[in-house]
C-alpha cells in the first residue's frame, strides 16, 4: 500500500543500515581528513570503520534490566553470567549512526591505524584537556580497538588472532571505574573487537599536558603462531556533557607547534 510504514527486524535489515553508516563514517572522515584519510591503505580505513561503528554502542538499560530480572541468575556473585545474558540478545549494544558521526563541542574522538606483529604491544597516547579536571561532573572515557584475523577453518578458536587494550593506569586519577552496563573484560574479547567504557562523577586530577596511554597488545595466537603483522584500528573518544571547552582544548594540544628558534 502506497505511502505505509512497518517496522521490522532481523540481520537483513541490520546488514543494510551498518552498511550505510560505514558509508557514511567514510564520507565524514574523507571530509575532515581528505586524502591524509583516502592514502590509508583499504585494509586500515576499513577496521577503523569497524571500530568506529561499534564505538559508540550501549546496552540500553531498561531493556538490559528486563533481561537480568528475567534470566538473572540472582544471588551475589552472578554478574558475569548476568551480563552474558544480556550480551546474547544486545551484543556490544544499540547504536545511533548520527552520533557516530556527528561532532560535539563537549566530546573529542580520536582514532589511529597500525599494524602489530605476533606478541607485540604498541601505545597510544591520547592527551587530556585541562577542562575535565576539577569539576565533580560526569565525564567518561571510551576504547575500542578492531582488527582483521586470519581465520583457521575447521577449529573451535577459527579467529587466530586476538587482541586487547590493557586498563590505563591513569584511570584512577582521571576518576573514572568500567561502566556497569557493558560486557566484562572476557566477554568482550571473544571477537574481533575489545571496547571498553570508563565513566564517573568525582573530581579528575589533571596537571597541565596530561595525557592517558592506551596500551594495545597482541596476545600470544591460540593455535598455529601467525607471524604476518595485523592491521587494527584504535577509537577513543573523551566527554563531559555540557564542558563545550572540550573540544577546542583537545584540538589546540594537537595542532602542531611552528619551529622555535634558539636565540643567543
Amino acid at each position: 500500500m502506497e505511502g505505509a510504514e512497518a517496522y521490522t527486524n532481523g540481520t537483513s535489515a541490520a546488514t543494510a543500515l551498518a552498511s550505510r553508516t560505514a558509508h557514511r563514517i567514510h564520507d565524514a572522515l574523507e571530509a575532515a581528513y581528505g586524502q591524509e584519510f583516502l592514502q590509508l591503505a583499504g585494509t586500515h580505513r576499513a577496521v577503523v570503520i569497524k571500530a568506529l561503528m561499534v564505538h559508540h554502542a550501549r546496552w540500553p538499560e531498561e531493556a538490559a534490566a528486563l533481561v537480568k530480572r528475567l534470566l538473572g541468575p540472582s544471588g551475589r556473585g552472578q554478574a558475569s553470567r548476568q551480563k552474558d545474558n544480556i550480551r546474547r540478545f544486545f551484543g556490544y549494544g544499540v547504536f545511533d549512526a548520527d552520533d557516530a558521526v556527528a561532532c560535539a563541542s563537549d566530546r573529542a574522538t580520536f582514532w589511529c591505524v597500525g599494524n602489530l606483529g605476533r606478541e607485540r604491544v604498541v601505545d597510544v597516547v591520547v592527551p587530556i584537556p585541562a577542562a575535565m579536571g576539577g569539576q565533580a561532573r560526569p565525564h567518561a572515557i571510551s576504547a575500542t580497538l578492531a582488527w582483521f584475523t586470519p581465520v583457521l577453518s575447521g577449529r573451535k578458536s577459527y579467529r587466530s588472532v586476538r587482541m586487547k587494550i590493557l586498563e590505563p593506569e591513569e584511570l584512577e586519577g582521571l576518576a573514572v571505574d568500567g561502566h556497569g552496563h557493558q560486557p566484562d573484560m572476557n566477554q568482550t574479547n571473544r571477537g574481533t573487537i575489545y571496547t571498553r567504557h570508563w565513566a564517573g562523577d568525582r573530581a579528575a586530577v589533571v596537571a597541565e599536558g596530561k595525557t592517558i596511554t592506551f596500551k594495545i597488545q597482541r596476545d600470544p595466537d591460540p593455535a598455529a603462531p601467525i607471524d604476518d603483522a595485523v592491521p587494527f584500528g584504535l577509537a577513543v573518544t573523551l566527554a563531559m556533557p555540557g564542558e563545550l571547552r572540550l573540544y577546542d582544548q583537545v584540538r589546540s594540544r594537537l595542532q602542531p607547534r611552528p619551529p622555535q628558534r634558539a636565540t643567543p
